[in-house]
């Protein structure tokens, strides 16, 4: 028979859809054609897979060699295809047994030697791979990435003669069943080596201990950044579902990052010059962006005027819905963004309005142009501002202060997210309005502080439902079944502007 057919699989976003790599050979003038929607490297797989099965010791047919990649309206890209193509010309011209590679799916890109090459998006393909009941081939560099992946039986090789030896079974390859674990590890940085802060400490403790968003504002040197910088510390350790979505993402992306397999969240904090695209995500094959990658963890944009307005405004959908959406001419797709904004400032162009130097000379019409470039709409989907003071030169020279560890801070912060789980199956900053209505019900004292909260500091059907998560949060921390007027002022403080 000189039909053969080979499974893999593409790349779309994070999914990793089935791909059947379709070789016939027949007679006619020597030729080789790859169709089903091929770019410009699956193209130029054809010299690759020529000289990999000639430098292999194998014979390269020929005939007329016909390749379709289906289905044929997916677009295909990249080298991923390479080895499933090669397996699929030796089964075609009988070089290796019939149907020996049905329980097998294929991915790797090959070298003119027969080499075995790494790809992305493996961790993608690995879960659809176990879900349709099929063993992996892969580089053996690409091994460590799918191990994430229990219950698959993956095979590594080095080049394309060990695969086509095992297939035959002139010398077989030892499986690796995935069952890799999690190492809970230390998350570095501590919350004790702030010095002071203390309202930004327990900002940054509700913010974690519901997944709210926060804005540090004052002056330069006085700690944004590093109060920043240790809120991964204080979160709790990601899940091992959780990791595999987000190593997913990675995986696409081809960025690695060694403290999420220790269970440490991702933190992310790009430049003020980055773009609307390098923040979602896109391109003409959409690729995850800043958000993305940030996904379960935290993204931290320091200077936050110094963004553009436009990059800024990009982020309001995925805020509120935790995932964004990339539409092009020729595909659409959706990757996960569930991240946590955390956000630093100066509250004017010097910087230093509201110190207690009083050195700023700043104009209120360049104090109002300079905080005017955050828009209103993105402001109502910080649920809390603090602001954070310099320091004197006694507290910042003078011996350190017994402060709380980022540990026993985790701590509270796990039992409390733990409580709303309980309750409600998610954390209080992805209610809805119907779980607002079931679990942040208030008393008639709590409800008419509320309401005058409402009408002096003129909050938003948004900010009123997330002054509500918010006092929800602090009553879980403190261990409340209800929201105490307590909680609901802290929230309700909290959601003041501090510029």
């Amino acid at each position: 028979m000189t039909l053969a057919i080979v499974n893999t699989r593409a790349q779309l976003g994070i999914q990793s859809p089935p791909v059947a790599v379709e070789v016939h050979l027949s007679g006619g003038l020597p030729c080789f054609i790859i169709v089903g929607m091929p770019e410009t490297g699956v193209k130029e797989s054809r010299e690759r897979v020529r000289s990999s099965l000639l430098n292999s010791g194998f014979e390269f047919p020929a005939r007329r060699i016909t390749v379709n990649l289906a289905p044929a309206d997916l677009p295909k890209e990249g080298g991923r295809y390479d080895l499933a193509i090669a397996i699929g010309i030796l089964i075609a011209s009988k070089q290796l047994p019939q149907h020996c590679a049905d329980e097998f799916e294929f991915l790797a890109e090959l070298a003119l030697s027969g080499r075995l090459r790494p790809v992305s998006g493996v961790l993608p393909v690995a879960r659809s791979c176990r879900e349709a009941g099929r063993s992996l081939w892969l580089a053996s560099e690409s091994l460590s990435e799918a191990e994430l992946v229990n219950g698959l039986t993956l095979f590594g090789a080095n080049s394309l003669l060990a695969v086509s030896n095992h297939l035959s079974g002139a010398q077989l390859i030892e499986t690796a069943v995935s069952n890799r674990s999690v190492e809970i590890a230390d998350g570095g940085s501590d919350m004790a080596d702030v010095r002071g802060q203390y309202q930004a400490k327990r900002a940054l403790e509700i913010a974690a201990g519901g997944g709210h968003n926060l804005l540090l504002c004052g002056p330069p040197g006085s700690g944004k950044s590093m109060l920043a910088s240790r809120l991964p510390g204080i979160l709790p350790p990601l899940e091992s579902d959780e990791l595999l979505d987000i190593a997913a993402i990675y995986s696409v992306a081809g960025v690695k990052e060694p403290k999420l397999f220790a269970g440490i969240r991702p933190f992310r904090n790009p430049h003020h010059t980055a773009s609307a695209v390098a923040l979602v995500g896109g391109g003409s094959n959409p690729r995850p962006g800043e958000i993305s990658l940030a996904h379960q963890g935290v993204l931290f944009l320091d200077e936050l005027p110094e963004y553009s307005r436009q990059v800024l405004e990009v982020m309001r959908e995925p805020l509120e819905s935790g995932e964004i959406h990339i539409s092009r001419a020729a595909l659409q797709t959706s990757f996960p963004a569930s991240f946590q904004l955390i956000a630093a400032m100066n509250p004017c162009p010097c910087g230093y309005r509201g110190d207690q130097s009083g050195r700023c000379r700043c104009t209120p019409d360049q104090v109002q142009r300079y905080q005017g470039k955050i828009s209103g709409p993105l402001l109502d989907r910080i649920d809390l501002q603090s602001w954070v003071p310099g320091l004197t030169p006694e507290q910042l020279m003078g011996p350190l202060e017994s402060s709380e560890s980022s540990g026993q801070i985790r701590a509270r912060v796990i039992k409390a997210r733990a409580r709303q789980m309980q309750r409600q199956g998610c954390i209080n900053d992805r209610l809805g309005v119907k779980g607002l209505e079931q679990y942040c019900c208030l008393g008639t004292e709590q409800e008419k502080l509320l309401m005058q909260a409402m009408s002096r500091m003129g909050l938003s059907a948004r900010a009123t439902h997330r002054v509500l998560k918010v006092s929800r949060t602090i009553a879980d921390l403190h261990d409340e079944s209800e929201i105490s007027s307590a909680a609901l002022l802290e929230a309700i403080g909290l959601r003041r502007s501090p510029l």
